[in-house]
Order: structure tokens, then C-alpha cells, then sequence
């Protein structure tokens, strides 16, 4: 299966408290929640380039399966992380976040957690 695509955000829960758990200040969460997000994503083999549009922003990591990367948080910090492919999941752990991208048929839904806050993206492809 694979993840290449472009998906288009459909939903979210709890982006403003958890924004604010990662230090965003509110005018950014205030612009950010109402924009629908682009993600594309090209899968070749155990490497993933993944591009995220939110208005103006862009965030953009690469990384390969299994191998230690730096990858760029939603606040713009760099932070050292080693992504793993479980069945249709991927899953990473950056500082003190565990990351839970899964995949199933047209959808992914990505889950982030940071201690008892939880924060879900759901996207559709495009």
C-alpha cells in the first residue's frame, strides 16, 4: 500500500488546546484552524518525502524508514527522530510527541499525542 497522493484536510479535534501545549502563539492557532491544509506525500519504497501546506506555511520533511532523521516541528524547531512503517502506520516519536500516520484506502489520519492531549487530523486524498 502505498502513500503517495495529495490529501486535503476534512476534519480535526483538539487543535487548539494542543497547539497551545506546543507553544504556538494564539494568533497562529487563531489564523491556522480554519485553513484546510494540503499534505502530499511521495513513498518511494522506505523513503518518504512529505510536504504540508497551511496557507502560507509550508513544512516539509524527508525521511527514510528506520532511520534516525531531523524533522521540523509545527512550531519551526528541528528535532532528531527515526520513523517506523507498521502495517499501513507510520509511526515516530519526536520530542516527547508520538506521531501515528495511518493510511486506509483514501483517507489518512494522523494522530498526535503529548502526554494525556491528543490531536487528530483527518485528510482525504485529492
Amino acid at each position: 500500500m502505498s502513500f503517495t497522493g495529495k490529501y486535503e484536510l476534512q476534519s480535526q479535534e483538539n487543535f487548539e488546546p494542543f497547539m497551545k501545549a506546543l507553544g504556538l502563539p494564539d494568533d497562529q492557532i487563531q489564523k491556522g484552524k480554519d485553513i484546510k491544509s494540503i499534505s502530499e506525500i511521495v513513498q518511494d519504497g522506505k523513503k518518504f518525502k512529505v510536504t504540508v501546506t497551511t496557507g502560507s506555511k509550508v513544512l516539509h520533511n524527508e525521511f527514510t524508514v528506520g532511520e534516525e532523521c531531523e524533522m521540523e516541528l509545527l512550531t519551526g524547531e528541528k528535532v532528531k527522530a527515526v520513523v517506523q512503517l507498521e502495517g499501513n502506520k507510520l509511526v515516530a516519536t519526536l520530542k516527547g510527541l508520538t506521531s501515528v500516520t495511518e493510511l486506509n484506502g483514501d483517507t489518512i489520519t494522523n494522530t498526535l499525542t503529548m502526554g494525556d492531549l491528543t490531536y487528530k487530523r483527518i485528510s482525504k486524498r485529492i
